[in-house]
């Protein structure tokens, strides 16, 4: 993939989440189509992630995109491959402690400064997406780092990918 297409899907990442879609469901659809996944299905799967899963301001749900994403590029699905699920698991941990390096937290109460889940009789209810929303929120910033950190790791595995190939080549 060029840099201005994966330009591009950063753009549609926050370009999904202005529209009113929610953080998982920005990130997760916005590179989704990679592993076969239309876009409705890949915003249907990550909807329950939206707003720290469920509005629970728990994980943020940017950051639970990019988890989702790192499964469809090399989740195991041999329950007995220990060696694919542990390669999982890494590419995971590096890449979010990159984001709470660039956020600050993982946590989506945390990152908004909001003391956390609070049950209420409205407590799943979104808030509404108005100018004083965007004012406030830094949501669409912490959408764009996710997406920009799953490029990222996209681009290193492709340059890993061909420094293999051009060693296998050699070596023949």
């Amino acid at each position: 993939m060029t840099d201005e297409e994966y330009t591009k899907r950063i753009n549609l990442a926050v370009d999904n989440f202005v529209a009113g879609y929610g953080c998982a469901q920005s990130v997760f659809a916005a590179f989704s189509d990679l592993y076969g996944l239309d876009d409705v299905m890949a915003k249907r799967i990550a909807a329950g992630f939206g707003g720290g899963i469920g509005r629970m301001r728990m994980v943020c749900g940017a950051v639970s995109g990019l988890v989702m994403l790192v499964g469809l590029d090399c989740g195991q699905t041999d329950a007995e491959d220990r060696f694919g699920k542990s390669r999982c698991y890494k590419v995971v941990q590096e890449l979010l402690a990159q984001s709470k390096e660039q956020n600050g937290s993982l946590i989506c109460a945390e990152i908004l400064g909001v003391q956390g889940f609070e049950k209420s009789p409205t407590s799943y209810v979104p808030s509404p997406r108005n100018k004083q929303y965007y004012k406030y929120r830094p949501c669409s910033a912490k959408v764009e780092s996710a997406a920009r950190l799953f490029v990222k790791y996209l681009k290193e595995k492709e340059q890993k990918e061909k420094e293999k190939e051009n060693k296998d080549k050699t070596e023949k």
